[in-house]
């Protein structure tokens, strides 16, 4: 197959690639370079219901065929993927300026993985049967919802992506979808390898656009019963307040302001090694990303020596440019925002230790959205910018007494994503994890994923849980039947 880049990028309902209705674009700018170099479908209502009835169309034989058949599309997808590794990767940073080293280690290897794993589970899932002694069998029936809508964000574009929809389709769902319009390639580029692997026409449907013209009328549409949504837990409350009425089943999984532990006693070195990453990795757009570094007072200054020093030497660079870090944040938009949540911490008596800059390249990059990883000391806990999530390159250092201090500040925030904890001391290992106020609890490592494993966050983190046995219980509906003897 022959991945082309189109200038005009297309919508994919009822098998066919089609304009929009309005024949209305945005522009896809390159975060690297700040130009535009292909044009996105503003979608409205008119594209939405092509894609609501394509789905419809395509629910019956689709919910119905064999698990093995959805095992075989949905696997020849992942190995499609891995094929094509090296034109997605490039679409990928060109769409979201971070490395091309990380979407090539990263991000596409994870979507393939993604399609591979629920395609296997569309073989195992399983519902259970209890036994009323003499009296009666129950059995537990799980029927695919029928259309559901999943919006994804442009942090991890098509890793995020397939995350929502493999699941989805796995358990016998038709899908419209909305990839996020600041990085809507890859999902563009997946649509010609779901043809080249046999999924039937209407299965899966995207459609690109903005979040009111476009995902608004995802979350709204009658016909649409479910909705699994990733982003900023802003929008998150936008939509449950019209999902929610509507009975719809939602899972949003949404910010976090997370706390990374480390206790005098941790391994060093690894800590450091781990800590760099687990800051600036993807330019800090990552949701599991340790914003709030909480350090035990005896360590503090040696820590924060340590990390000003190895964060220093992180090449901020071309994305292309196999020895870059770095890469640029997403989109001038979000620039702009990083650089304000800077200036707030320093009005809020932050002092930057290293960065709070713009970075301005020589060469195709001059014009591109370049920070420099940020770090700040001597905040307060509870003021905006440790309870804010700023989804950047930035991370804020506090010093704990004890255990107790610890807790106290890592619950503070009103997220609760995800949590690391550095100590050789598995008790209080254990006693923390238990306490912590997250959904995801590391021990001594950072985005160790277990695709078994619930995913999602306690408090304004969001609602549900992705991963596993419990995205195919989301998308689909329990039905128990007794038959007494």
């Amino acid at each position: 197959m022959n991945l082309e880049i189109p200038k005009y990028i297309s919508n994919y309902i009822g098998g066919q690639f089609c304009a929009p209705r309005n024949a209305q674009y945005l522009d896809n700018v390159n975060p690297a370079t700040a130009e535009v170099y292909s044009y996105i479908p503003d979608s409205t209502a008119a594209d939405v219901q092509d894609a609501v009835h394509a789905a419809q169309q395509a629910f019956p034989a689709w919910s119905n065929a064999s698990t093995d058949f959805r095992f075989r599309v949905l696997n020849k997808i992942a190995e499609l993927i891995e094929t094509n590794l090296a034109v997605f990767a490039m679409a990928e940073t060109n769409d979201n300026g971070k490395p091309l080293t990380l979407s090539t280690r990263v991000d596409i290897p994870r979507a393939s993985e993604n399609f591979r794993f629920f395609a296997t589970a569309a073989l195992h899932f399983a519902s259970e049967s209890h036994s009323m002694a003499d009296k009666a069998i129950n059995y537990t029936l799980r029927k695919p919802i029928g259309v559901v809508g999943c919006i994804s964000p442009w942090n991890l574009p098509l890793y995020l992506f397939t995350w929502k929809i493999a699941p989805a389709l796995a358990s016998g769902n038709c899908v419209v979808a909305k990839p996020s319009e600041v990085t809507p390639m890859t999902a563009y580029l997946l649509c010609h390898l779901c043809e080249e692997a046999g999924l039937p026409a209407g299965v899966l449907n995207i459609v690109h656009g903005n979040g009111s013209h476009c995902g608004s009328e995802i979350v709204k549409h009658p016909d649409i019963k479910a909705i699994s949504f990733t982003g900023s837990t802003r929008a998150g409350k936008d939509i449950a307040s019209i999902a929610a009425p509507m009975f719809k089943k939602i899972s949003l999984e949404l910010g976090g302001k997370n706390p990374n532990i480390i206790f005098a006693d941790c391994d060093w070195d690894k800590m450091m090694r781990t800590t760099v990453q687990s800051s600036f990795a993807n330019q800090g757009q990552i949701c599991l990303c340790g914003s709030r570094i909480l350090v035990e007072e005896s360590v503090y200054e040696k820590f924060k020596t340590e990390f000003i020093a190895r964060v220093k030497g992180m090449v901020i660079g071309d994305p292309l440019d196999e020895n870059s870090k770095q890469g640029a944040v997403v989109s001038n938009v979000h620039f702009d925002k990083v650089m304000s949540c800077i200036t707030l911490a320093k009005e809020e008596g932050g002092i930057i230790l290293l960065g709070g800059n713009a970075v301005r390249l020589e060469g195709r990059c001059a014009k591109g959205y370049f920070i420099e990883p940020t770090i700040i000391e001597g905040l307060l806990p509870g003021c905006r910018t440790n309870m804010e999530e700023i989804f950047g390159p930035v991370v804020t250092l506090q010093s704990f007494k004890n255990e107790e201090d610890a807790l106290l500040k890592a619950n503070a925030s009103e997220y609760g994503l995800a949590a690391t904890i550095w100590t050789q001391d598995i008790g209080r290992a254990n006693k923390m994890a238990a306490a912590i106020q997250s959904g995801i609890i590391w021990v001594n490592c950072w985005l160790l994923r277990d695709l078994r494993t619930p995913f999602g966050g306690f408090k304004s983190s969001g609602v549900g849980r992705e991963g596993g046995w419990e995205a195919m219980r989301f998308f689909t509906e329990p039905k128990n039947v007794a038959i007494e003897f």
